[in-house]
């Protein structure tokens, strides 16, 4: 089998579940834009997951992600992806680049791992001469991450936490609401994070009538628009996100449809990820090179996984 390019470069961890992993694509650094996505496989086996870029250096030829380990994919990419490894696939980058108007004043908002993809744009925008309010939200202080990224390229940083463990205790609507209080210019709002906070997000510069636009990651599978997970409805109009967008105007995006269609999946992923969770644990108590139940003897981990993984329909 032939290797992979797609080599981890370098890997940071921010909390139990969230991590940062650069890996090294010149082409893909160099074609990069602020808001664009790329689809990922972990090996030859895995499903395709869509990740948002959250950054790129095209002078070391990297594009940055960073994760959640929220699913059976994202779980085995925080256990398997480690510096000096590969990727099996990498294609990208995807979606329109979003685009950095000439508005003087923007806030950026970013909700828990939506921080990671704001940060481009807020970028971007400072580079094009705008006055950026950076506005991040997390649960608790112990997940909070980039903080000095943010305030090395914004002219303002509002931190909020649910708890009050860092900057202001309060939700991501709350740092718009101070935002709003101290700056009556503000011309646009970009916001990316779940579904729910987006939504607040535009109501709640819904009444001063604020651009406000919104980063939407749906399920998706090709990433063409053939298969259709992606689809959104858009001011009445049905979109599909990897093709149309992923940005939207967040005043026009129907949320409530949206969110409904994030859970038609959601038992079939749970069972995914117990079952892996499963496989990983009876790996570990069973060890190398014993058999289970009497089988003829394994003796290496893949053999035992794929095993486990035969046993329970793959």
């Amino acid at each position: 089998m032939k290797m992979s390019n797609f080599e981890i470069v370098a890997r940071e961890d921010f909390s139990d579940v969230t991590y940062l992993l650069e890996v090294r694509h010149p082409l893909m650094a160099k074609a990069a834009k602020p808001g664009q996505f790329v689809i990922v496989m972990l090996n030859e086996h895995s499903e395709r997951i869509p990740l948002t870029i959250a950054d790129f250096d095209r002078r070391k030829g990297t594009v940055t992600m960073v994760v959640q380990a929220v699913g059976k994919t994202t779980m085995q990419m925080q256990q398997e992806c480690l510096v000096g490894t590969a990727l099996f696939g990498m294609v990208g980058p995807m979606g329109h680049p979003s685009q950095t108007s000439r508005a003087k004043k923007v806030a950026c908002v970013g909700g828990g791992l939506g921080v990671a993809p704001i940060f481009p744009q807020a970028r971007g925008f400072k580079e094009s001469g705008a006055y950026v309010i950076a506005i991040l939200g997390f649960r608790n202080r112990d997940l909070v991450f980039w903080e000095d990224k943010f305030r090395a390229c914004c002219d303002e940083l509002i931190l909020c936490t649910n708890d009050g463990s860092a900057g202001i205790k309060g939700m991501i609507t709350d740092g718009i609401k101070l935002a709003l209080a101290r700056h009556s210019d503000i011309e646009e709002v970009v916001s990316i994070g779940p579904p729910v906070m987006m939504k607040a997000c535009a109501e709640a510069t819904r009444a001063a009538k604020i651009k406000t636009m919104v980063s939407v990651n749906p399920i998706m599978v090709d990433g063409t628009g053939m298969c259709g997970g992606c689809r959104v409805k858009v001011g009445g109009q049905v979109k599909f996100a990897c093709v149309d967008g992923p940005d939207f105007d967040g005043h026009q995006v129907d949320f409530d449809d949206l969110m409904s269609r994030l859970q038609r999946f959601t038992a079939a992923e749970r069972e995914a990820k117990d079952r892996w969770s499963e496989s990983c644990r009876m790996t570990k108590q069973i060890g190398p090179g014993v058999s289970p139940r009497g089988s003829p003897e394994i003796e290496s981990r893949s053999e035992l996984l794929d095993l486990l993984n035969d046993a329970k329909g793959g």
